[in-house]
């Protein structure tokens, strides 16, 4: 065989394995173009597939919950998102804690969901639930402590609210606790609602004291909150606190005696009622409360006063009253001179007679 017809061979065999490659190349090349199409299609598909399964969640946590009827429900501090969707779930309030937990998620409300007592509404949904507890909504309670209760009646009133919690540590000085009515979560502790009303007496008696009118006989808020308290106990009128405290204010400034039965029962009793009159020798008495004999401010408050007796003492009346003594319609008959009082008080004791 020559050499031409090798060399014809050779290039035959050279374009065969050419076309051969070709082939193959081109056999690749439609495989990887059916991979590819095969898991674009797939992509697609599982596009469209979370596209419906989010539509249809977002409209299930849009939709009305299965709750019939109002409920409450507690939840305690430390508590997960995982066991606050089961505690909702288990209550029928919502129907899914799984889809709960994923509208938490999306709603990037994780560690903003606050412990509490919550009223939930019938039909709630699954958002309403979310904004419900990040917003703190929690069930509000009451408590109401009177004016002119003595800080031993107040503990008393505390202790015996059972929504409130654990036992009371603290030991609030007399007059150092602000009456008034304050709203509370389940779960508060005692001790810091105690807390709340010392910082609300100690508020208002420094936002009061800067209101206070020039030239007083008292020197300093702890005298006043003392003053205070003795106008509490003096009466319960409103609209006659400002001219008691002005008979009181008036003898500060002579030099002259309280004379407040109201002080003499807190040193005999502590403030707790004496159930009867006070005898002649009480009022001679010599104790640090007895303002029949002292000549100043009893050492301490003898009750804890309202923020409008501590108003009164620091913005009294302008009067030249010196005496005052009840009239027997609830509120008091007042008096510049020892003979109008004395009138006054055998129209109060001819009261009495009538009424025996």
């Amino acid at each position: 065989m020559g050499r031409s017809n090798i060399r014809n061979q050779n290039a035959a065999i050279s374009h065969r394995q050419k076309r051969l490659g070709k082939r193959l190349e081109n056999q690749r090349g439609g495989m990887v173009k059916g991979l590819v199409f095969f898991f674009l299609g797939l992509f697609l598909l599982s596009a469209i597939a979370m596209g419906a399964g989010g539509y249809f969640a977002y409209k299930e946590i849009q939709r009305d919950g299965p709750l019939t009827e109002e409920e409450v429900v507690l939840l305690k501090p430390g508590a997960s998102v995982g066991q606050i969707a089961d505690i909702l779930a288990e209550r029928k309030i919502i129907r899914h804690a799984g889809l709960f937990n994923a509208a938490v998620r999306w709603r990037k409300a994780q560690g903003k969901l606050k412990a509490g007592e919550y009223r939930f509404a019938p039909g709630v949904n699954v958002l309403q639930v979310i904004d419900i507890l990040v917003d703190g909504n929690s069930i509000l309670h009451f408590v109401t402590v009177p004016e002119g209760r003595t800080t031993k009646q107040i503990i008393e009133i505390i202790n015996n609210n059972e929504v409130l919690t654990g036992e009371i540590s603290l030991e609030p000085r007399e007059g150092s606790l602000l009456p008034e009515t304050y709203g509370f979560t389940r779960g508060e502790s005692r001790d810091a609602l105690l807390r709340r009303m010392r910082t609300a007496q100690e508020q208002a008696l420094g936002e009061l004291w800067e209101t206070r009118t020039s030239e007083l006989p008292i020197t300093s808020p702890r005298e006043a909150l003392i003053l205070a308290s003795i106008v509490e106990k003096e009466t319960g009128v409103s609209s006659e606190r400002r001219r008691v405290a002005s008979v009181f204010i008036n003898r500060l400034r002579r030099g002259m005696r309280l004379q407040s039965d109201p002080t003499i029962i807190y040193g005999l009793t502590g403030g707790e009622p004496l159930g009867r009159g006070l005898r002649e020798s009480e009022l001679r008495g010599e104790t640090p409360y007895n303002t029949y004999v002292i000549k100043r401010l009893p050492p301490t408050p003898i009750c804890n006063p309202g923020r409008a007796s501590i108003d009164a003492v620091l913005n009294p009346e302008d009067t030249d009253d010196l005496f005052f003594v009840a009239d027997g319609s609830g509120g008091h008959a007042f008096a510049k001179t020892l003979k109008q009082h004395n009138n006054n008080v055998a129209k109060w004791r001819e009261v009495e007679r009538q009424r025996r």
